[in-house]
């Protein structure tokens, strides 16, 4: 029985989503109460879209679980029951917002089509509010947006993001950003929205950091192009704080598109727009 789980959860107080010994991450969190929960012998293993780094925020986070059968004979019930149950045991930083039967062929992961996050920015046009200081990340300096925009729109489209990434043991950096721009909200924040089938690990908040340092007027354009086409990571790119981050939303196909873009997702990304493989996320 496979059962996907819409969630959303504060970063600040976990290790990232992946399962750490001796450390409190969301995988950890939910794989032990949904074995409590639910009685199993041992904890189920769960799949996630995007895997978010420590004190990373998200908002529309997918995963999947699949269950053995003693965790009952009907999905929808099961469903039901684990929605309740982990409604009632999870601590407030995280919340279940919806527990369902998967459609046949739907993998958290690699069905996904597309991933939206966005980061949250306090220049000096604005007095910084202490209230959101967990989710707005304060840069002590004026950004210009115009700048900020035009820079973004030149690493828009398929291309190897390895300037940008930290690199990982047999995963590839081509991605295909298709969003990244930046508006400012009525209090002053700036959220720079990036849109992308996948991301490597820090491609974010790497991408926000050689932006902001062009739009301060710290880089020129011509040093972001030249960085951007580097086969590694950048050391002159700056990582910006992960609690700035936040996972939005992710994107999936009809069901009955969902297995082929699961196939098509695992094979072997190339320069090539038609074939395309998601690793990291």
């Amino acid at each position: 029985m496979r059962l996907r789980i819409d969630l959303a959860y504060d970063g600040t107080d976990f290790r990232g989503w992946a399962v750490q010994p001796g450390l409190r991450t969301v995988q950890g969190e939910l794989e032990g109460w949904i074995g409590q929960v639910l009685r199993l012998t041992e904890p189920p293993t769960l799949v996630v879209a995007g895997r978010t780094d420590a004190g990373v925020h998200a908002r529309g986070q997918v995963c999947h679980v699949d269950l053995p059968d003693a965790a009952g004979p009907d999905p929808d019930v099961t469903a039901a029951t684990l929605h309740r149950r982990l409604t009632r045991v999870l601590g407030s930083d995280v919340v279940v917002q919806k527990v369902s039967p998967a459609p046949a062929g739907f993998d958290a992961r690699f069905s996904a089509l597309w991933r939206r996050y966005c980061y949250r920015i306090s220049d000096d046009s604005a007095p910084a509010d202490p209230l959101m200081r967990g989710h707005v990340a304060r840069v002590r300096y004026l950004l210009d947006l115009d700048t900020l925009n035009a820079s973004a729109a030149t690493l828009v489209g398929l291309r190897d993001f390895a300037a940008f990434c930290r690199p990982r043991e047999g995963a590839t950096t081509i991605r295909e950003l298709r969003e990244l721009r930046a508006s400012r909200r009525g209090d002053g924040v700036i959220e720079v929205h990036l849109l992308a089938d996948a991301f490597c690990h820090s491609m974010v908040r790497s991408l926000v950091g050689a932006l902001t340092a062009v739009a301060a007027g710290r880089r020129s354009q011509s040093w972001l192009e030249l960085a951007a086409t580097s086969p590694s990571r950048h050391n002159e790119i700056n990582v910006m704080p992960a609690h700035g981050l936040t996972l939005e939303e992710v994107g999936y196909p009809p069901d009955d598109e969902l297995a082929s873009r699961a196939d098509v997702a695992r094979a072997v990304r190339t320069l090539d727009p038609d074939r395309f493989q998601q690793e990291e996320q």
